[in-house]
């Protein structure tokens, strides 16, 4: 039976993952903050560990526990993320580090970890979940936005590196899903309501636009069944682009002259 490596789970993205490996059997090593939040008891398959991927030594225990546990690790999705919004100009020192430490820096040491088991028995996947947002930018999401185009140039590295090795490197990138990405896992650099700031008009016409299209988002169980997808085909595709928005976006994003998408961008956004 093989084994997945699944971080962030607790919710969304995460646990629809995790449910949909366990029923197509595979064993599962899901990792969230919060063990006691798991809802993961009718699956036999699955267990849960307790994991900050900000804390490397706590990452490289938990990996190795789970390969002991299962025997192998076949599948690593590296999912725990979350979005920080607002401002470049307002955002705090300690926001900026926490954001790229969990976006990227949590993503280095999951992947290094897993990579001497991946090695040894010269196959394995690596997959990487980033966002349509690590292929184009939106106003008001520079640091998230650094953090997902970071990761996306990470992983196409990382493909060439590791292939002589039977290792394949995958990204998927969603667009809109209709999980609380956009509560839970969303953090400010402003408070909209702020009205004497100048950027304060800005973040409500962005957070305004986001919402407006929430209609038109995927559900985690549909980004879910692109992972697994990602995760068994056994083809060296390395990106995956998840949900009919994000492919549409992308789409015109390739069709149209750069300055013409830009102001299209604006105009979506109500910043023209």
């Amino acid at each position: 039976m093989k084994t997945v490596f699944i971080t962030g789970t607790s919710t969304g993205i995460g646990e629809a993952a995790v449910r949909l490996f366990a029923q197509h059997g595979w064993n599962v090593a899901a990792t969230l903050r919060h063990p006691a939040d798991a809802n993961f008891q009718d699956l036999p398959t699955v267990r849960t560990y307790a994991l900050d991927v900000t804390d490397e030594a706590a990452v490289n225990r938990v990996v190795q526990q789970a390969h002991q546990d299962f025997g192998s690790l076949d599948v690593v999705v590296n999912n725990a993320g979350y979005g920080l919004v607002g401002p470049f100009e307002t955002a705090t020192t300690k926001q900026i580090q926490q954001q790229f430490a969990t976006n990227v820096f949590g993503v280095f040491s999951v992947t290094r970890a897993a990579l001497p088991f991946l090695r040894e028995q010269k196959s394995g996947v690596i997959l990487n979940i980033t966002s349509v947002g690590g292929r184009t930018g939106f106003p008001m999401n520079s640091l998230y936005h650094a953090t997902k185009f970071g990761l996306d140039g990470f992983s196409e590295s990382l493909w060439y590196e590791l292939a002589p090795f039977g290792i394949q490197v995958k990204v998927v990138a969603p667009g809109g899903v209709a999980t609380d990405f956009a509560t839970r896992s969303l953090q400010m650099t402003l408070d909209p309501a702020d009205a004497a700031n100048s950027y304060a008009g800005q973040v409500r016409s962005v957070l305004e636009a986001f919402r407006s299209r929430s209609g038109n988002h995927s559900t985690a169980a549909e980004i879910a069944e692109v992972i697994y997808a990602a995760a068994t085909d056994g083809t060296p595709q390395l990106r995956y682009i998840a949900g009919p928005d994000a492919q549409a976006l992308l789409k015109t994003k390739a069709e149209l002259p750069e300055q013409d998408f830009m102001n299209l961008i604006r105009q979506n956004f109500g910043l023209a």
